[in-house]
């Protein structure tokens, strides 16, 4: 005979939770995607030899600048040396003595640069 207090007790039964897969697709993470392969590291003697080719080029924009600077100084000296009366003869005169002396040190760093 089964007591009274054992038909009045409601029945515990251990029920599995019910599982939805599409919301476990969502929490579960993304798939990776096939990447590209990162680049291989630079060795430390590519890293120098592009360092020192990155410094050559700017050593040639460097002297460039240079050129261009005595170009201009040139022209400048050319025209004071020109100007007559208005500037005095000893500027007149070292102004004439640079424009010549500018020309030939242009010519000499070009010559240089052309065969490095």
């Amino acid at each position: 005979m089964v007591s009274r207090v054992a038909r009045t007790r409601p029945r515990l039964v251990a029920e599995t939770p019910k599982v939805n897969v599409v919301a476990l697709q969502a929490l579960a993470p993304a798939p990776e995607t096939a990447e590209a392969p990162a680049p291989a590291a630079e060795t430390l003697a590519e890293q120098i030899r592009r360092l020192q080719s990155e410094a050559k080029s700017l050593a040639r924009s460097h002297v460039d600048a240079l050129r261009l600077a005595l170009i201009e100084v040139e022209r400048l000296a050319e025209e004071i040396g020109a100007g007559g009366d208005v500037y005095p003869t000893g500027v007149r005169e070292l102004a004439r003595r640079f424009a010549s002396e500018t020309d030939t040190k242009v010519q000499a760093l070009m010559a240089i640069v052309q065969r490095s």
